[in-house]
């Protein structure tokens, strides 16, 4: 009998224990679950984790809230893709002043450079030429530019806001400022190593040429070279050019205009595509034959997309003109990573890289998208996907066959529609 006690003594001690082990399992159990239940995020950032004991940079902070505080869908380690020209080193001349980012600058645009510019009234960018092509667009302003081809043959023209500019490689070439009040542009390099500060300059050239050698070269007296400014004029300031005909007629004689205009107007042409969330226009070799740099001049209206897509051919360079975005870009390995932009920002994607752009203000974003390649082109997801068997498709993301066979077969470029 006191055996039989003490057996019941130890199987229920034993189911005690098992029973309190049980509870401290599922408590434990409920304990974790409650610590993922716990939110770590905020819309206000009001949240411990969330909290920043030490003052930021508030305005930076208040300019960039996808970095500060990154969407969730963000991961992985996808470097830098902007960069301001408001941090970029601004060289002043008499006559202007110029500033530029380069690779040196946003270590990810390897393949193109911007540089902005500011010439007064008579401001005088110098006759010169570089070994990359110069593709610009007027922000503000009038000029009148200059360029001589292989063939001799001339190019004088006057340009005003909105218009573009192509001047190859190797052609020589020169911007002055008109009125009334100057101008201020944006220029686009097709090699990301450029440096607007060494350049070829025809006054620095001279100066390095023996005078002996120049008499010699155009059969006159070296005196003739004694007044060529011992140091570059790069930019400075002089008097406003003759009327536009007349430089036009004493520029082309003997050899005549060159064939195809280095100047576009995309004013005069019409939106390649409208949506009710904007219009993008598409200048490229198709429609600018002198061209061998692509381009999309896009307006988003509030809450407008620049649609999720990529481009095959070649990296992206981007200018915003005005307004406020946001772009998020997806890398491979499961990476992406979302940045706000705003005017004189400067973004950079890889080549077949995708991503979106997003107007996140109040008044219209306008960008360009820049192409180290004479023609554009794009793959857009939707277009993808709609041109894809949608049983395929369906088995991968599971959004119903319904949704997939509404998708529109033509490209959207801008939503919404």
């Amino acid at each position: 009998m006191s055996e039989d006690k003490d057996q019941i003594r130890v199987s229920r001690r034993k189911f005690l224990e098992a029973g309190s082990a049980v509870l401290v399992a599922a408590a434990g159990i409920q304990v974790a679950q409650g610590q993922e239940k716990t939110p770590i995020r905020s819309s206000d950032h009001h949240l411990p984790d969330e909290s920043e004991p030490v003052k930021p940079n508030d305005s930076l902070d208040k300019e960039n809230p996808s970095s500060v505080w990154a969407p969730e869908t963000d991961a992985g380690g996808q470097p830098p893709f902007k960069y301001s020209f408001s941090l970029s080193h601004k060289r002043q001349e008499g006559g202007g002043w110029t500033r530029q980012v380069t690779v040196r600058d946003l270590p990810i645009s390897k393949k193109m450079a911007g540089v902005q510019m500011r010439l007064i009234t008579g401001g005088i960018r110098e006759l010169h030429w570089h070994v990359g092509a110069e593709w610009a667009l007027m922000l503000h302003g009038n000029a009148r530019i200059t360029a001589v081809d292989q063939e001799g043959r001339s190019h004088v023209s006057d340009v005003t806001k909105g218009d573009l500019w192509i001047f190859p490689g190797g052609i020589p070439h020169s911007i002055q400022g008109l009125g009334p009040d100057g101008c201020q542009f944006l220029l686009v390099f097709d090699d990301g190593n450029f440096n607007e500060f060494e350049t070829f300059l025809l006054t620095d050239w001279l100066t390095h040429t023996p005078p002996e050698v120049l008499a010699k070269n155009f059969d006159v007296p070296a005196e003739t070279f004694a007044k060529v400014p011992k140091k570059e004029l790069f930019i400075f300031e002089r008097p406003l050019p003759r009327p536009l005909a007349e430089e036009q007629k004493q520029a082309e004689a003997g050899t005549g205009r060159v064939p195809n205009s280095f100047d576009f107007k995309p004013s005069e042409m019409k939106p390649t595509k409208v949506s009710k969330g904007g219009e993008v226009k598409i200048v490229d070799k198709k429609i600018w034959p002198a061209t061998n740099i692509a381009s999309a001049i896009v307006t988003l209206k509030p809450g407008g997309l620049r649609e999720l897509h990529w481009h095959p051919n070649e990296d992206e360079w981007q200018y915003y003109v005005s307004g406020k975005g946001r772009m998020t870009v997806f890398a491979a390995g499961g990476r992406a990573r979302t940045m706000d932009f705003q005017e004189g920002d400067v973004g950079y994607i890889d080549k077949s890289v995708p991503h979106y752009i997003e107007n996140t203000g109040d008044t219209n974003l306008v960008f360009v998208e820049v192409f180290p390649t004479p023609f554009y082109q794009d793959i857009s997801l939707a277009e993808w996907l709609a041109h894809t068997p949608s049983r395929l498709v369906e088995q991968h993301i599971e959004v119903g066959e319904d949704f997939l066979a509404k998708i529109p077969r033509k490209k959207m470029v801008i939503t919404p529609e």
